[in-house]
């Protein structure tokens, strides 16, 4: 492991104190116990901590496990659901006390690989689950030959906007450009009732929004394996954000309110506009159910071509002192059966990430028909790079830094890309002396 994980893994250790210990798949005294097996061979256990996507994700996945381990008593699993906010500090405090789990629900993967810590999903998944996956999203998690991750769920990103406002403001159509973005929140602002363009610069969501308006103003985090953070494209990207905070045509908190408080606020009729997944059209109007909203394409610069823009989280798995691949090939085998993975896909919003199950249910639903057809050729973060990982806990400081005026976007992309170049030689001498 090299020095710079394992420094900021001891600083993160601590917290383990403030942590609960790995919760039981299900809670309360109607528990199911596996069956006894006898002392000299004990039921295999699997440590699972999986991301919070909403108030569904722990009854949903807490019911899969308990339905799971009581077909299959033999198997043990410890299922912990955590918020993205604390989901880091717990998957690191884990692997700084060499225990970590054994198979992690995240959105990174290879500083993980380039460390030597992950098992090869290829020794682990059976053919027949391989076969499942669209192959452009296996391909994202296949890192120098091997499959060190598998894809999970995917989502496609859009401008949503509250229909009521754009009526009130005398909008007839979500904006497409960033000239029409800017004149339309205006318009938003100058009524009085609510804040205009949601942008999200929080720990949880900067490096969306930076991707946003990179890919918008034609730049882009990487080409032809260098990165291009401080490309004239991705200046004038950032500009434009800033630009839009300091004339105040944004929410008023882009560096404190994250994505999904963001969400509430304008259901609540407080906040105009906003990108987000296609989880928005499942999470926000179970809480406002009277919310009258529609959607639109990534604005982008006048004379841009329209952006596709996809995320796709992952599991891996760690290597242990007592890894049961059998075990674990039999869990995700049911994970991603049908109809399990089907109910996790719907209840969550999500975009499914095997074939069969978008094929079934994007022909019950065009718009998700046409996101999945986005998906194929839509940009992704730049989950191969091992340095990515740092690169986003950078990119998470400079927030504050470029919205409140203690340095330019230009400066601040410029230390960025400085910080993204030395963290790539420093890993891939790191890679090289392992060899």
């Amino acid at each position: 492991m090299n020095s710079r994980l394992l420094l900021g893994l001891a600083k993160l250790s601590v917290s383990l104190l403030l942590l609960p210990p790995l919760l039981a798949s299900c809670s309360g005294t109607a528990q199911p116990k596996p069956a006894l097996k006898p002392k000299d061979n004990p039921p295999a256990v699997i440590n699972f901590i999986a991301s919070e996507y909403s108030s569904q994700t722990r009854p949903l996945l807490e019911n899969l496990v308990q339905d799971f381990m009581l077909k299959n008593p033999d198997i043990v699993i410890n299922l912990q659901v955590a918020n993205w906010d604390i989901l880091d500090i717990i998957y690191t405090t884990m692997i700084s006390k060499n225990q970590p789990p054994d198979l992690l629900n995240t959105n990174v993967y290879t500083h993980f690989a380039n460390d030597g810590l992950l098992n090869d999903m290829d020794d682990i998944i059976s053919p027949d689950l391989k076969k499942k996956f669209y192959p452009d999203l296996l391909k994202l998690d296949n890192w120098n030959g091997k499959q060190y991750a598998i894809p999970y769920v995917s989502s496609t990103r859009k401008l949503y906007y509250n229909k009521e406002l754009f009526r009130e403001a005398g909008i007839e159509a979500p904006p497409k450009t960033w000239s029409e973005l800017k004149e339309d929140a205006r318009k938003i602002k100058n009524g009085g009732k609510a804040r205009g363009f949601g942008v999200d610069l929080t720990d949880n969501e900067i490096q969306a929004y930076l991707s946003y308006f990179f890919l918008g103003a034609g730049g882009g985090w990487i080409k032809d394996g260098k990165w291009t953070i401080n490309s004239p494209e991705n200046v004038e990207g950032l500009t434009f954000l800033r630009d839009m905070y300091t004339e105040g045509l944004t929410d008023s908190d882009p560096t404190v309110t994250t994505r999904d408080e963001k969400q509430r606020v304008l259901g609540d009729g407080k906040l105009a506009i906003m990108i987000s997944g296609n989880y928005f059209n499942i999470v926000v109007p179970r809480e406002f159910p009277n919310l009258e909203y529609d959607k639109g394409p990534i604005p982008v610069k006048d004379g841009v071509k329209p952006i596709n823009f996809g995320v796709h989280d992952m599991l891996v798995s760690f290597k242990t002192d007592h890894t049961d691949k059998e075990a674990l090939s039999k869990f995700l085998d049911y994970l991603y059966s049908s109809p399990i993975y089907e109910q996790i896909i719907q209840q969550e919003g999500f975009l499914p990430v095997t074939q069969l199950t978008g094929e079934r249910l994007g022909s019950a639903n065009e718009e998700m028909k046409a996101d999945l057809a986005a998906l194929r050729k839509a940009s992704f973060y730049p989950i191969q790079q091992p340095e990515w990982q740092a690169v986003m806990d950078t990119a998470r400081k400079m927030g504050d830094a470029v919205l409140h005026d203690h340095m330019s976007p230009k400066q601040a992309l410029d230390e960025l890309q400085k910080f993204a170049e030395e963290e790539q030689r420093e890993l891939i001498k790191h890679h090289k002396n392992k060899k």
